[in-house]
């Protein structure tokens, strides 16, 4: 079993809130369960889920700071890629985002399947009618009590394994972003933390910083 990745020294001022139960979703799902991408496409109903390693963890709406903070990031990089005219895309949940480990394309040999706040695509090869295959340069997620263990740990292993080559960590509470830039040996670095009087550059586009003063705002 790979090592996980822990980095409970970032969670103490949070109160902890675990995910809801899997069973308690409209479709009756057994939590002990590994499921496909070709399970996930089945499960007609309006309630939002992720597949990471094949365990299903539910979703719930975003808070008024997370999702203004989501937004706030978004309009700054979409703006940089306007601009430069870039060939990349920027999406936003809920956007399926699948991430094969191995090269996978199969509906049933992918068990990874998120909605990130915040991705940008460049490789334009790996979108398709139902959303990314593949992994985005850039993955941003906005923490929140409910998603703190996930977007920490299960994410960060995830995303470092499918080969995300940068995934920030925005933290409303400390009002800070963790920034992580993938390595040539496939694994990410110890991180950068960016706080409010600072900006934070954007690795995978040369020139774009975010001065997170203006982010942070209220």
């Amino acid at each position: 079993m790979d090592e996980v990745k822990e980095y409970n020294h970032h969670l103490k001022d949070y109160q902890w809130i675990e995910d809801p139960a899997p069973e308690y979703a409209i479709v009756s799902l057994d939590p002990s369960i590994q499921y496909t991408y070709a399970d996930y496409l089945t499960w007609m109903d309006d309630v939002r889920r992720e597949l990471i390693g094949g365990f299903v963890h539910l979703m719930s709406a975003p808070t008024e700071i997370h999702a203004r903070l989501s937004y706030a990031a978004s309009w700054v990089i979409e703006s940089f890629i306007r601009k430069k005219k870039r060939r990349c895309r920027i999406y936003h949940a809920p956007f399926d985002v699948r991430l094969p480990i191995n090269g996978e394309k199969a509906d049933n040999q992918i068990y990874n399947v998120v909605q990130p706040d915040i991705c940008v695509v460049c490789d334009l090869s790996k979108l398709d009618k139902r959303g990314c295959i593949g992994a985005p340069d850039l993955i941003v997620e906005v923490l929140s009590p409910s998603t703190l263990k996930k977007d920490w740990n299960y994410k960060f292993n995830l995303y470092e394994k499918a080969g995300v080559r940068e995934y920030w960590i925005v933290d409303p509470i400390a009002k800070a972003v963790n920034a992580f830039i993938l390595q040539s040996d496939g694994n990410y670095d110890h991180g950068t933390v960016y706080t409010r009087k600072q900006s934070a550059p954007v690795f995978i586009f040369e020139g774009l910083e975010i001065e997170l003063q203006e982010l942070f705002e209220e």
